[in-house]
């Protein structure tokens, strides 16, 4: 490829579609299977950061999306890469500000809430299933649709078949590769795969430039939380929500309205939100710690 088309993309890397992660555990924060999950993840990382570089990508951002924000071992990926680490309040939720990245690459990704595939749900294991205006919603929705402001559009996804499936259906058009979760990691042949998932990646690109995803609203969501109405309440009645036991409702005019509100009702009661900066300072410094216990695990010294 001599003039990609795209000249800065960015990355959200995810760990329950990723190589090394085959089970819970293994998604969970301070345990030994995160742990090599965290390794092969970054692994996964490194080989497409590469292959972009070397098909003429001039920049690469890097965002760990996953539970804590500190997943991804910098020391293990191309030192072109930026790591983005932890999470911020805006402008895109939890991501911050995304500068000038012209392509949107989701990979380690998972299907929605309440559907068939690997670690199924989107935002939290404590939604049972999240259905809007009808159907399922994945996280592919939310966070395209999060960067569709600043012209920002989805351009390759990976996860397991069934999020893959959920991406081209959501996104028509939408390059997706598929890992076979049926296959433990050990088992894997996990660098064949990063190559050909990263080839792919580069195809993509080679297409005719994708346009940001932003569906039209308005949104009715129906939530529910899998630890039964008490949870309910402890979740949504602080903001208001429309609740009938377990089953949270939300209306919307737009997609970012819905998504904050959803952001809201995982992760947001109000006395968090009222105190953000200081929660977040303290969220990001619990993911430095965890992945300092990542390395002393792997036995590995910071280098990058």
């Amino acid at each position: 490829m001599d003039s990609p088309p795209y000249r800065h993309i960015l990355i959200l890397a995810d760990i329950e579609g990723s190589s090394g992660c085959g089970s819970y555990r293994a998604s969970s924060f301070m345990t030994r299977p995160w742990a090599r999950a965290c390794a092969a993840m970054s692994r996964d990382v490194d080989a497409l950061a590469g292959h972009l570089f070397d098909a003429g990508v001039r920049q690469v951002t890097v965002k760990d999306f996953h539970r804590t924000g500190y997943n991804l071992l910098p020391e293990m990926i191309d030192s072109r890469a930026r790591i983005v680490s932890g999470y911020r309040r805006g402008p895109v939720p939890g991501l911050g500000d995304p500068g000038d990245a012209d392509g949107l690459m989701m990979i380690g990704m998972h299907a929605a809430a309440g559907t068939a595939g690997f670690l199924a749900h989107t935002l939290t294991s404590r939604l049972a299933s999240l259905v809007v205006n009808g159907r399922p919603m994945a996280e592919v929705e939310l966070f395209s649709a999060s960067l569709a402001p600043h012209g920002i559009p989805p351009v390759f996804f990976s996860g397991c078949p069934a999020a893959c499936g959920q991406a081209r259906e959501r996104i028509p058009g939408m390059p997706t590769f598929f890992i076979d979760k049926r296959i433990p990691p050990d088992a894997l042949d996990a660098q064949r795969w990063r190559n050909e998932m990263a080839r792919a990646a580069v195809q993509a690109l080679d297409g005719r430039p994708a346009a940001p995803y932003c569906p039209a609203g308005p949104f009715q969501a129906e939530i529910t939380i899998r630890d039964g109405r008490r949870a309910a309440a402890k979740m949504a009645d602080p903001w208001g929500f429309e609740r009938s036991g377990a089953t949270v409702c939300i209306h919307a005019p737009d997609i970012h309205a819905l998504y904050y509100s959803l952001i809201r009702l995982c992760y947001l009661p109000p006395v968090v939100e009222k105190s953000l900066p200081l929660s977040l300072a303290l969220h990001n410094q619990l993911g430095r710690l965890g992945r300092l216990w990542v390395r002393r695990q792997l036995k590995i010294g910071y280098r990058h």
